[in-house]
């Protein structure tokens, strides 16, 4: 494979430097990991867990203002602000075990600590995936075939366009408001992705093989819609009966439906702000997408030039990069997936100058410019055609 298989003004040579000198960034870091490292992550778990409970906790201390709901507009005005307090607690709280805890620890960025409670193959993240299954797709499949038509299922996660090299057709007219329905519903998108039922209909799978997986699914689903929307909203109910006894506040459906769609707006607030993160870092202007015949014998090097050259960043201040889960550093993460994720800013600042040194291309821009340009590769990817899409 030569050299002007990449889009790269790189000799072999000088690409297979290039990979040397990233192998050197990653040993750095597998050799300097320790106990700041291992504070972090369990601190950020420590911080997230207390934000859930907080949250759940000021969702059922707004039922104590219910005997006064009716008679007081201060009662009225406190209970929805102890709602909305703890649906933001809540859903800051999915966010960061989502994207800087589960996705993390998945990648097994923390097995090198040895701890039992913080390990990829035990780890089971709030979320409708189960999390082998993601880590099949994910892990496995995305982060060895980034951007590889064919070969990446994050490509548009198998319903939207996002390359002029994909071919047109007629269903893609409604890209916009798959794209919209897929940021409401990201976390379900993501489960319903790894399933591929597409195939089990085209018969390209069978339902010996997709069985399996839809009962796991169907188990983790059927957990965490018990947990969200069953459970919490019950207990809710529970405190409530006492006011209800002494016609006082309002109906148990009520209540019911109040701590109901706190969890709902939290969960739809978390799927909101996964799915601009990912789409940030996957598909703004100027990203590659590559070929199947561009990735035969594929070395090490090209591989992590095909990173760089497939993946984005974001620019952002050091709260933003925890609510990202250091995904804001796509391009790091792409590069070395398995590192610890608090270590990619420090990364960052060298990988931008290496690509520098080297003249290959590292994009990176505000939130606004990348979500922007990405929503436009999606309304001009709608139509027939394609081609440069106008920086926002």
């Amino acid at each position: 494979m030569n050299s002007t298989a990449l889009p790269v003004n790189l000799t072999d040579a000088q690409i297979e430097e290039f990979g040397r000198e990233l192998d050197t960034m990653r040993e750095e870091v597998i050799d300097s990991r320790g106990e700041t490292d291992r504070q972090y992550i369990v601190t950020l778990i420590r911080i997230q867990r207390s934000m859930a409970l907080a949250g759940r906790i000021l969702i059922l201390a707004s039922i104590l203002l219910l005997p006064a709901w009716e008679h007081a507009l201060a009662s009225t005005t406190g209970f929805w602000l102890l709602i909305a307090l703890g649906t933001l607690s809540l859903a800051l709280a999915k966010i960061i075990e989502n994207m800087e805890i589960g996705h993390n620890v998945l990648h097994a960025q923390w097995d090198w600590m040895n701890d039992p409670t913080i390990q990829s193959g035990t780890w089971e993240w709030d979320h409708v995936c189960p999390s082998d299954q993601w880590m099949h797709s994910h892990n496995i499949r995305h982060h060895t075939w980034t951007n590889v038509l064919g070969k990446d299922p994050d490509i548009g996660y198998g319903l939207l366009r996002m390359s002029a090299a994909q071919r047109w057709k007629p269903f893609h007219l409604g890209q916009p408001i798959y794209a919209l329905l897929l940021a409401l519903l990201f976390e379900w998108g993501v489960a319903v992705q790894e399933l591929e039922l597409g195939k089990f209909f085209t018969r390209k799978k069978h339902l010996e093989t997709v069985g399996p997986q839809l009962r796991r699914t169907g188990r983790k689903i059927a957990a965490q819609v018990t947990k969200d929307y069953i459970a919490w909203p019950l207990l809710g109910v529970a405190l409530a009966i006492p006011f209800a006894l002494a016609g006082v506040g309002p109906s148990l459906l009520t209540v019911f439906l109040a701590v109901f769609s706190a969890g709902a707006v939290a969960c739809l607030l978390r799927s909101l702000w996964t799915y601009i993160i990912i789409f940030c870092g996957h598909f703004p202007e100027d990203v590659h997408v590559f070929t199947k015949a561009q990735v035969e014998n594929e070395t090490r090097a090209r591989w992590y030039v095909r990173q760089m050259l497939g993946s984005c960043n974001i620019g952002g201040g050091r709260l933003f990069h925890v609510l990202s889960g250091n995904l804001s550093h796509q391009i790091e993460h792409h590069l070395f997936p398995d590192l610890p994720s608090n270590r990619y800013p420090g990364l960052a600042v060298r990988v931008r100058a290496l690509a520098s040194r080297y003249g290959i291309p590292y994009n990176t821009g505000s939130l606004t410019r990348q979500f922007g340009t990405t929503v436009m590769k999606i309304l001009r990817l709608s139509l027939p055609g394609g081609g440069a899409v106008a920086a926002a």
